[in-house]
């Protein structure tokens, strides 16, 4: 994938926090995917700058006011930091701010970019209308074959997935790595299963597995994350199982996965 930029309008925040998001920015110029401070000044006779993509609020500073008060441009994401947050608020994060967890929210930020066609609105915490046609387009009665779906998993995973699914006697496995297949599955199939890496920044799991959800509610639904492991923190673990939790699925596994985890699950299907 090419290199992609994201700028960020950073709002309020301490001389010490400022210190630690700049590091955060610096150290992603080494990704395939970094962040930028937004500047909203230009040089007189300058071309207007591109507007912000994300817009990193302190929720306990002055400025903070203005955001309760005025809406997002069309595209743009609100992360918040602190209490009382506005309805439009995109991510919400409590102090002391786990910095990794920031850089992933920014992730889903470019995730959910991906998606905004200005037809399609994938956001898992502000659902809107999906302008797809989402009705059955088979010929088979639907529960002739035990199907899972796959999102995300890379090679690795994606083989241990199909070994362990057919033990469990789930006889076919989709696997989608972008938003367009992963739609084009869900309108053609009915599944059993779902297992979606919530760590692939190229779209927005959270929305994928959201709309498998709804779509599958008797499904067995596992997603997984790094930040389900003990490593993350428990503060980083209590968020994602917090988000998990509203979005309706069946379990948070770790990744790497832990076959004796992933086992205890699948044998229930």
């Amino acid at each position: 994938m090419p290199k992609q930029r994201v700028l960020v309008h950073v709002v309020g925040f301490s001389d010490v926090e400022r210190h630690a998001l700049n590091t955060v920015f610096r150290l992603s110029q080494e990704r395939e995917l970094s962040y930028k401070p937004w500047m909203p000044m230009t040089a007189t006779g300058a071309v207007a700058p591109v507007a912000a993509q994300v817009v990193l609020v302190d929720g306990e500073s002055l400025e903070a006011v203005l955001s309760h008060a005025k809406g997002m441009p069309a595209g743009q994401r609100l992360i918040w930091v602190g209490a009382d947050a506005p309805e439009h608020a995109w991510r919400v994060l409590q102090r002391p701010i786990e910095w990794a967890a920031v850089l992933h929210d920014l992730d889903l930020v470019f995730a959910a970019r991906q998606v905004d066609s200005g037809h399609l609105d994938l956001d898992v915490t502000l659902p809107g209308p999906l302008d797809f046609d989402l009705e059955m387009d088979v010929d088979e009665p639907v529960h002739t074959v035990r199907r899972a779906l796959v999102v995300g998993a890379d090679e690795q995973e994606g083989t241990y997935l199909r070994t362990r699914l057919a033990l469990a006697k789930v006889g076919l496995v989709d696997e989608a790595v972008d938003v367009q297949s992963a739609l084009d599955l869900m309108q053609r199939y009915r599944y059993v299963c779902g297992v979606f890496n919530l760590d692939d920044h190229r779209m927005d799991v959270w929305a994928m597995m959201s709309l498998f959800v709804q779509r599958n509610p008797q499904a067995l639904t596992l997603a997984s994350t790094e930040l389900a492991g003990p490593l993350a923190g428990w503060w980083r673990r209590r968020r994602v199982r917090r988000d998990a939790h509203r979005v309706g699925i069946t379990a948070l596994v770790e990744r790497p996965f832990q076959p004796r985890q992933i086992s205890s699950w699948l044998d229930l299907i």
